[in-house]
């Protein structure tokens, strides 16, 4: 390689020198057709010819060009015996002239190659620092996405440990409870007690279960996406108060675990802020499956988006950690997350679109097993 970039360098030099040259050749030729109508023209020629060659040439083809024009002039139009020295003015103007146009030319290259060298080492700082910041962007992403699976095994750790333990130890307090209500039976007040006792067990059993339902439902592991959609969607409207459609186009199949997990979070954090936010008395969940995606779409009726906060997101920004939590994931997995708002009063649409392949039967036993 360095062979070819050193014969490359030894053609242009060849080139620049023969452009001198000819440039040389040119102002003489120009110099004899116009001679006879002014004198001194072939040593202005020699000057504008010296000029060119400084400009696109470099200093040593300017030399040589100004040794054969400067000379040739004094051969062709300049008779061989002076009578005094008046004669050398010209031949002096035209060197001094030509010298000092190769020392400027010389010098604005110079300071052009230097120019040229700073930028491109400010061009390759940048494309380093963009390198990097990919780099930082990339393990920032890979960071991010681990974060979430972490925090999925949490929460799915908790509800069982929710379940398992504190679940069965009030189930059996309940028990207890409930039979010392039957013994104390001649104690009316006291059995009314124990019985607020007891049903207040029992409503925060409920709770608990609920709460490890809602940190990771076993009926998403078990029966599937759209079953443990439905649980959730039904649950919410009646702690809610909204009425919310669930719409699904056909009876899907199950997917792989962590397109489950991220499309069944989506319908959570959406329904949750429809709650929070909207101030909308409905809402609609339509799931599809078609052309190996899985499209989910949350909408409600109610107050939408505020023009800054639509601003906010249209510069790549979020609204809140929820929002910027579902925009990780579903980037993680190459999907696509898109949240539309016409303006106060217009209602908010969540759409979101996942490539997503129904699992085999094998697949599916084994995140039943999870």
């Amino acid at each position: 390689m360095s062979r070819a970039l050193t014969e490359n360098g030894q053609r242009s030099r060849f080139l620049r020198f023969g452009i001198a040259f000819l440039a040389a050749v040119v102002a003489l030729l120009i110099s004899v057709a116009v001679s006879r109508f002014a004198s001194g023209v072939a040593y202005l020629m020699a000057v504008a010819a010296v000029a060119f060659s400084s400009w696109y040439c470099g200093m040593w083809p300017s030399v040589l060009c100004t040794a054969i024009s400067v000379l040739g002039a004094e051969l062709w139009f300049v008779r061989l015996a002076h009578s005094n020295g008046a004669g050398l003015l010209y031949p002096v103007a035209a060197l001094f002239t030509a010298g000092v146009i190769i020392a400027i030319g010389e010098a604005n290259r110079r300071q052009g190659d230097r120019l040229r060298d700073a930028a491109g080492e400010l061009e390759e700082k940048v494309r380093q620092r963009a390198r990097e910041l990919d780099t930082a962007n990339q393990s920032l992403r890979e960071l991010t996405a681990r974060v979430l699976n972490l925090q999925d095994e949490e929460r799915r750790r908790i509800a069982r440990e929710l379940h398992d333990n504190a679940g069965q130890a009030l189930s059996v307090l309940a028990i207890n409870l409930s039979a010392v209500a039957n013994d104390l039976g001649r104690l009316v007040n006291t059995v009314h007690t124990v019985k607020d006792s007891a049903a207040l067990v029992h409503q925060m059993s409920d709770d608990i279960r609920t709460m490890s339902y809602l940190l990771h439902p076993p009926m998403l592991d078990e029966m599937g996406l759209v079953p443990a959609l439905e649980w959730y969607v039904r649950g919410f409207a009646d702690r809610s108060k909204i009425a919310v459609q669930f719409d699904c186009a056909r009876k899907l199949g199950r997917f792989l675990p962590d397109v489950e997990i991220a499309a069944f979070r989506v319908v959570q954090e959406s329904l949750t802020n429809i709650h929070r936010h909207s101030g909308s008395a409905k809402a609609v969940v339509q799931i599809a499956h078609s052309d190996g995606h899985l499209e989910l779409e949350i909408s409600d009726s109610g107050k939408g988006i505020s023009a800054d906060k639509r601003e906010q997101m249209a510069s790549g920004g979020t609204v809140g950690v929820g929002i910027r939590g579902m925009r990780e994931r579903i980037q993680q997995l190459g999907g696509s997350l898109n949240i539309s708002s016409s303006g106060v009063g217009t209602g908010t649409r969540v759409v979101v679109r996942l490539p997503a392949m129904e699992s085999t039967p094998t697949q599916a036993a084994t995140v039943g097993m999870a």
